[in-house]
């Protein structure tokens, strides 16, 4: 006979956790199974320590080009082993922090792999052996996904790196080849690149991060250039071999490209095909993600899938507002809420940041609106040449008739937190004139929402 829960929630990433705790307070009997570690890839494989690097990588830049501003400093040795222990701390420490809400048995945490026998049950592999047969009406699908070995002639015969094992390195390659040009190629590139690898990318596609428009990932490419990095454009792989400590990839064109250890970043699958969702009849696409509605549910009813399983933006704050739509849909009976409410917002935490909200100029022309383009570069603003960060390109798009932003990508200093100031007017709905109007201390980097606007393309 199966154990009878209230809810099941398999995998406790950043929607699972926090619903699991919501669900508990409001009274519902609650299992979350975790097959992995607690708090899912952003903590332990994703945001969290991949951040961490990257603070250790700009770090050495900075030293190494402190001339520049009048400090003379001696040679920069980069310690691997010490930037990874201060990784691994920091991940621990946000883990730590995670499993809290585990310490006293409610939710409940049960460690295992999960796969379903019927819509409504679950059998549980547990990690410390035997198995748990689990049931409840409702059940949460938050197992997200993980990295993909694409169907490249040799891959499986060589020796590769993914994100995970890639931050386990106690040393920087000599020469780290990247396949790839997505988030994951562009901020490990230069990071790698800062702490000492020659480093080469390979993008199939006409720029990096493609689905941006080419200006702004022409300014990316640019900056990576400059920093050392090796970029090779409409680059197909069709065939690698090698051996540890030598690996070449041989491309469409009849190039071929060696290195001393190779970074697979082409993208990422969902996490699927072991909860054998057959059973249930749950629906997937083609690439085995989850499909669900505007309010996360599932073909099946009281299967609900939040997080990167379900396909769509892979990012953890959208994992986030996955739990609050299901929290307001089913706990706190607010409703109302759907995935088609939020704006597209991310942050590429390279050097300088490339933050972007909303359309871009692609998409916004596709939508037939009639549209102007204010385009400037981050040396127009004064505090970026006091600091002597003057490299990138801020972007905005807006409505000729109502002067609304629909969206901007800004590749600058804090970018990330400039795009925050765009996704606020947008929300607010504030026009671009009075954002050029607006009062904003000199000299900071805000002053940008002032000066932008005279930088209109005619």
């Amino acid at each position: 006979m199966a154990e009878q829960y209230d809810v099941l929630i398999l995998g406790s990433g950043q929607a699972g956790n926090p619903l699991s705790s919501d669900f508990v307070k409001a009274g519902r009997r609650v299992a979350l199974v975790e097959r992995a570690e607690v708090a899912g890839t952003c903590i332990n494989y994703g945001c969290t320590p991949t951040k961490a690097m990257v603070a250790s990588a700009q770090r050495a830049w900075q030293a190494r080009h402190s001339g520049e501003l009048g400090i003379e400093v001696g040679p920069v040795r980069v310690n691997m082993e010490q930037v990874r222990a201060r990784k691994r701390k920091i991940v621990e420490q946000f883990r730590a922090s995670s499993e809290k809400r585990f310490a006293s048995g409610q939710p409940e945490l049960v460690r295992g792999e999960a796969r379903f026998v019927t819509a409504k049950e679950i059998v549980v592999a547990l990690k410390a052996g035997g198995e748990r047969r689990l049931a409840a009406q409702t059940i949460v699908i938050n197992t997200g996904d993980s990295p993909t070995a694409p169907k490249i002639a040799g891959l499986d015969g060589v020796p590769y790196l993914d994100n995970v094992s890639l931050m386990e390195l106690d040393a920087a390659p000599e020469h780290l080849l990247i396949l790839g040009g997505g988030y994951e190629a562009v901020e490990f590139g230069q990071m790698f690149r800062r702490f000492g690898s020659e480093v080469t990318l390979l993008e199939r596609g006409k720029h990096l991060l493609g689905h941006e428009d080419a200006d702004i990932s022409e300014a990316l490419e640019l900056i990576l250039r400059e920093d050392g990095l090796t970029i090779e454009t409409g680059a197909n792989a069709v065939r690698i071999e090698g051996v540890p400590g030598r690996v070449t990839v041989h491309l469409e064109s009849g190039k071929s490209v060696s290195s001393s250890q190779l970074f697979v970043a082409v993208g990422r699958s969902p996490n699927t095909k072991e909860l054998r969702l057959d059973a249930a009849g749950v629906k997937t696409d083609a690439k085995g993600y989850i499909q669900v509605d505007e309010e996360l549910c599932t073909n099946v009813p009281g299967i609900y899938a939040v997080g990167d399983v379900k396909g769509g933006p892979a990012f953890t704050h959208v994992s986030y507002d996955d739990y609050r739509i299901l929290r307001d849909n089913l706990i706190t009976g607010k409703g109302g809420r759907k995935t088609s409410d939020r704006t597209t917002v991310y942050v590429v935490y390279m050097d300088p940041q490339l933050g972007r909200v909303g359309m871009t100029e692609a998409e916004a022309r596709a939508s037939g609106r009639s549209i102007k383009v204010a385009r400037m570069p981050v040396s127009s603003i004064a505090r970026a040449t006091e600091t002597g960060e003057i490299r990138g390109l801020l972007k905005a798009v807006v409505d000729v008739h109502t002067e609304q932003i629909l969206g901007a990508a800004i590749l600058a200093p804090e970018g990330g937190e400039l795009m925050s100031m765009f996704e606020l007017a947008m929300m607010g709905k504030l026009r671009y004139s009075t954002l050029q109007d607006a009062v904003f201390a000199h000299p900071a980097y805000a002053e940008s929402l002032n000066t932008l606007w005279g930088h209109f393309e005619k």
